[in-house]
């Protein structure tokens, strides 16, 4: 059975309430959802809020380590404050106030061997925002193992890529080659601004499927990439 909408809650979502084929039975249904985000960082922290302020039920939340000054230009749940001490803290305290009515649930640790498959098997959906590929890669085949609809999503200077779906990579991509290694680094640009759509969107994908209780389908890709060079003249035609 479906959990139901306090007159507070009703109130909070009444502009998505509006949105056709969405109404408070989708949002009984996200409501009734749980989502992991492997990193709250500049991408994933982005997804986290803003699944937030949409109204799931539970969010468990995986990041490990310190906040360092140089996180803060993309990492928009964290603060100057908060230097220095764990991220997962910062973005606990921020999600509560952002929205009261959702469940935060944090580890401490960034998805590994240990911990993967005790994770996934909490939650109903996973979205992986890790910067590494053997975090991914780790996320994806816990998925499709257990039957996880699966968000994932790659940056890489201003252009970023988001899947959804559940198909074992590895089997296409069995590991990174080693143009692949410098990539966390390479994807560190001043990209709040390109990093923004790229949570939303995956955000989009996220709520979609937690509310309208979407199956794992085949995947689909989206490119985010801001122009970054004149468009090209084409010949004009003959008359």
């Amino acid at each position: 059975m479906l959990p139901h909408l306090t007159p507070d809650e009703l109130h909070r979502y009444e502009w998505q309430l509006w949105v056709r084929d969405f109404g408070e039975e989708g949002q009984r249904k996200l409501k009734a959802a749980s989502v992991l985000v492997s990193r709250i960082g500049g991408v994933g922290g982005t997804v986290a809020m803003q699944l937030a302020a949409a109204g799931v039920g539970r969010l468990v939340l995986a990041h490990a380590g310190n906040l360092r000054l140089d996180d803060l230009n993309r990492q928009l749940l964290m603060s100057t404050e908060g230097i220095g001490r764990p991220r997962i803290e910062a973005a606990e305290v921020r999600l509560r106030a952002l929205n009261p009515h959702v469940e935060i649930e944090t580890v401490a640790e960034n998805i590994s061997e240990a911990n993967a498959a005790e994770l996934v098997g909490r939650v109903d959906l996973v979205v992986g925002a890790a910067p590494l590929f053997t975090e991914r890669l780790l996320l994806n085949r816990e998925a499709v193992r257990q039957g996880k609809p699966l968000v994932d999503s790659s940056m890489y200077d201003l252009e970023g890529r988001v899947t959804t779906g559940n198909f074992p990579c590895s089997a296409r991509w069995p590991r990174p080659s080693a143009r692949s290694r410098p990539w966390k680094r390479s994807s560190s640009s001043p990209d709040s601004d390109s990093r923004w759509p790229v949570g939303c969107y995956r955000l989009t994908s996220a709520s979609c499927r937690s509310a309208l209780s979407l199956s794992p389908a085949d995947p689909t890709v989206r490119c985010v990439a801001p122009r970054t060079h004149p468009t090209p003249e084409f010949p004009r035609p003959k008359d």
